[in-house]
C-alpha cells in the first residue's frame, strides 16, 4: 500500500466515524417530552368526594332496671334460648340444675391424680386450680355439661353435651386418664 491509499483510507475512516458520532448527538426531543407530559396528565387519580360524618347524637342509657348483659345469668339465659331452639331434650335438664364448682373449669385444666375406694365405691381424685376434688358417678365437671358416668382404676369416663357451629347439640364421651407424677 502506498501513502496515497493510506491517506485516502484515513479520510474515509474519519468520515465514517464523524457520521456515526453525529447520529448519537443531540436531537430534538420535543415530541418525546410532549408524549410523556400527556401520559403523566392522564394518570392523575380522580377521587370522589367523601361524605361528611354524621353528627353525634348522645343517647341516654336507661338500662338500670335491666339485667347486666355480661353477667353469667345472661349467658345462661342465651344458652337456654339456643337449647330450646335446637334440641331441648338434650340440654334443658342440664341448664335447670345448680352448677357444681368444677363446671367453671375446662377439662384441659384438670388432672386425674388417683382413684380410691370409699364405702365400697370408687372415688376419683381430680386436681384443678391447685385443689383436690373427689368425684363419683353423677358429679358434673367441665364447661360442656360434663357428667361423670364411670370411675375406673386408671380413668374417669365423662358424658358431655356439646353444641356444634350449626347450633346442633350432640353427646360425646370423654376420658380423663390418670396422670403419672414426675419425681
Amino acid at each position: 500500500m502506498n501513502g496515497a491509499s493510506i491517506g485516502w483510507l484515513r479520510c474515509l475512516f474519519a468520515m465514517v466515524l464523524v457520521s456515526l458520532l453525529s447520529a448519537c448527538g443531540y436531537t430534538n426531543e420535543q415530541d418525546l417530552r410532549a408524549f410523556l407530559e400527556a401520559e403523566r396528565a392522564a394518570l392523575r387519580p380522580v377521587s370522589k368526594a367523601i361524605k361528611p360524618p354524621l353528627p353525634f347524637e348522645a343517647v341516654l342509657y336507661e338500662g338500670d332496671a335491666k339485667p347486666d348483659p355480661f353477667s353469667k345469668q345472661a349467658y345462661v339465659h342465651s344458652i337456654q334460648g339456643l337449647a330450646k331452639a335446637s334440641k331441648p331434650n338434650l340440654s334443658t335438664p342440664e341448664l335447670s340444675r345448680a352448677k357444681e364448682p368444677l363446671e367453671a373449669i375446662s377439662l384441659d385444666a384438670m388432672a386425674l391424680v388417683g382413684v380410691i375406694s370409699k364405702e365400697g365405691r370408687s372415688v376419683a381424685l381430680v386436681r384443678a386450680d391447685g385443689k383436690l376434688y373427689q368425684l363419683t358417678p353423677g358429679n358434673y365437671l367441665g364447661q360442656n355439661f360434663g357428667k361423670v358416668t364411670q370411675v375406673e382404676d386408671m380413668r374417669v369416663t365423662i358424658r358431655e353435651i356439646v353444641q356444634d357451629e350449626m347450633g346442633e347439640w350432640s353427646v360425646r364421651s370423654t376420658i380423663l386418664k390418670l396422670q403419672e407424677m414426675s419425681k
